[in-house]
């Protein structure tokens, strides 16, 4: 019986990981972390929020400003118009980090810890709200389209707390993305 017990707990740490050969055991800080990641990487944060660069296999992630939004240096020309009524209602820029549609021009926003132009001086209290209310930092300001936060916002508090501490680990980039721009009449 007792060698049972033993064995069964000798089992239980095995596959929960603390002693998986070749798998370093993690604080509970950088697993909250690499969370994070995941959730971003697979959930499409990159595509908007990346700047990108052409590479062989076509658009890439520019790691240097990796989820730091619309290039502040950027001069884009006016959007072209989509006809109303039509089966068209937005258009984007070719990495996805300009939007224009009904709701006017939308820019993807610096999501590094950057105090002045990114996610640095909000709480995760305030990241979580902006996410599950699409109000901006609490200002009451809406999040504009594409930016689904109706969906990312039914992500478990867990998850969220988690990305927002990915996103406060990466390098901080400044880029003050414009405000978004009222739709032309």
């Amino acid at each position: 019986m007792r060698q049972r017990i033993r064995t069964g707990v000798l089992v239980g740490l095995m596959v929960g990981g603390a002693m998986t050969p070749g798998v370093a055991a993690q604080t509970p800080a950088a697993a909250q972390i690499a969370r994070g990641k995941y959730l971003a990487d697979t959930g499409g944060c990159h595509d908007c929020h990346s700047p990108k660069k052409m590479g062989a296999q076509g658009p890439e992630v520019d790691v240097e400003k990796q989820l730091s939004g619309f290039q502040a240096d950027v001069k884009l020309p006016p959007a072209p118009k989509v006809p109303e009524g039509g089966p068209w209602a937005a258009v984007a820029t070719w990495d996805l980090n300009a939007w224009s549609g009904p709701w006017g021009m939308s820019y993807a926003a610096n999501l590094t810890p950057d105090v002045a132009t990114g996610l640095g001086s909000w709480s995760e209290a305030m990241f979580v709200n902006a996410i599950r209310t699409g109000k901006h930092m609490g200002s009451g300001r809406p999040i504009l389209p594409p930016m689904p936060w109706q969906t990312i916002g039914k992500m478990t508090d867990a998850d969220l707390k988690a990305l927002f501490a990915y996103l406060k680990s990466l390098k901080a980039v400044k880029n003050l993305v414009p405000a978004p721009a009222p739709p032309a009449k």
